[in-house]
């Protein structure tokens, strides 16, 4: 197919591609624990029957243990040509506080040119463009084709991981599209080079047998929510910069977003200052990053007068691509310990491990990939980090040292991933598609 001939194939398919993910997002697929498993398998049901429409022969559910099933789909390679495996994941973050929404998480709302809903960029687009990119072929690829969309990478990611070493042939390709990630902004192509590798865990802090009246006790009795506060207080200075040990800052050779392009994609308010030192890039791609994600502490509606027995928090802590997870996080836990007032009781449990990637910009593959996404944008890609981990990649590159891992997708750093009222643009989801269905076609050609 000539590359007028792909465009017009992507761009005839985009209405039914908007369809397609709008079924997708409507279904809730969070696979956390605590949420119900149906969704998340009518998730899975969904995608097998979406790469069957895009021609693919072959395709199944593969059980992962102690996951939900992977979909995998394959099409042999035409003589002499290489394979290429397309990634992405049917799982969701949980959807948060519904007021806090504009139109309903699950329910998924064309607004200016966007759908927004959970999932709608991550990771459902990911499998979209994928599908969109198959269907302008019409099952006469020019490659062989080999897809992987994960059912749990949102919690406990690992687990899949542990699929690929075991099954390295299902998954062995030249060329390995991860689409999971995006551009700066609409319309700003970029492949991923940089990812943080990241752990989680949940510290519990205990202080009494239970919780006490406030105006009886108060002022004597340790309460484990002011311990806990003093804890993840410590953690930084007075600059945002970390404060444990061993976790230096690091440096980021490409370009980063400038201040200002930062304050208004995150929308940080007038006056409110960001935090740590060096360059935006160096904070947000190459260092150490600790966040509170959680806290489990009685509401403000809920609130009563009571020295609280115990609190807990979930901590995440992004890794640089360099840096060890597991030694990272236990430097995090240690430093918790020793800052614990009172000699409260701590207890750690609940670790979630993924390490981190940094690419290779060359190869045929990487070149082909640009002409691709000149093609699609109108302008080359340029290289950007991503502050977020995906734990499949690190394994991937283990496995398969020999292949080309290229990160793109129709994710931007407007789309409100893993936050209220997340989008994504269907322009963009096009324009990734066809971006994806000429590099197959380039890179098969100059490869054969």
């Amino acid at each position: 197919m000539t590359p007028a001939e792909i465009e017009g194939a992507v761009a005839a398919g985009l209405p039914q591609a908007v369809e397609d993910l709008k079924r997708l997002v409507a279904i809730p697929s969070v696979a956390f624990p605590g949420h119900p498993e149906e969704p998340v398998r009518a998730a899975a049901a969904a995608t097998e029957e979406l790469l069957r429409s895009a021609g693919l022969p072959h395709v199944r559910q593969i059980p992962v243990e102690g996951s939900f099933p992977a979909v995998y789909a394959e099409a042999p390679a035409p003589p002499g040509a290489p394979t290429v495996l397309l990634y992405a994941h049917y799982d969701v973050q949980p959807a948060g506080d519904p007021a806090l929404w504009r139109t309903p998480a699950f329910e998924p709302t064309e607004v200016d040119g966007a759908i927004h809903g959970r999932g709608a960029a991550d990771d459902k687009s990911g499998i979209i463009s994928h599908v969109a990119a198959l269907r302008a072929f019409r099952g006469d690829f020019p490659v062989g084709i080999k897809v992987i969309i994960e059912g749990q990478e949102e919690y406990a990611g690992e687990r899949l991981e542990a699929f690929v070493e075991q099954n390295p042939e299902l998954l062995r390709a030249d060329a390995i599209i991860v689409a999971d990630c995006g551009n700066p902004s609409v319309g700003d192509p970029a492949v991923t080079t940089s990812l943080r590798g990241m752990g989680a865990f949940t510290v519990e802090v205990r202080t009494l047998k239970e919780s006490l009246h406030s105006g009886s006790f108060g002022g004597a009795a340790p309460d484990a929510l002011a311990a806990l506060i003093r804890m993840l207080a410590g953690l930084h200075d007075d600059h945002g910069d970390i404060r444990v040990p061993g976790l230096p800052r690091g440096s980021f050779l490409g370009s980063g977003p400038s201040e200002e392009e930062f304050r208004a994609t995150a929308g940080v308010l007038d006056g409110v200052s960001l935090v740590g030192s060096g360059s935006l890039a160096d904070r947000l791609w190459a260092s150490y990053a600790i966040t509170v994600t959680g806290l489990d502490v009685p509401t403000v509606s809920g609130a009563i007068n009571a020295v609280q027995a115990v609190a807990r928090a979930r901590v995440t802590v992004r890794v640089p691509p360099a840096g060890d997870p597991k030694t990272t996080v236990d430097a995090v836990v240690d430093f918790l310990r020793q800052v614990a007032p009172w000699g409260v009781e701590v207890h750690v449990t609940d670790y979630v491990l993924g390490s981190g990637y940094l690419a290779d910009s060359g190869g045929a593959a990487r070149a082909a990939l640009n002409r691709a996404m000149e093609h699609a944008f109108g302008r080359p890609p340029r290289d950007v980090g991503a502050g977020g981990s995906i734990p499949l990649v690190s394994t991937l590159v283990k496995q398969f040292p020999a292949a080309s891992i290229l990160l793109f997708g129709a994710e931007d750093d407007d789309a409100s991933i893993h936050a209220p009222n997340e989008r994504v643009n269907i322009e963009e989801l096009r324009r990734t598609a066809l971006a994806e269905a000429l590099f197959l076609q380039e890179y098969g050609s100059a490869t054969v």
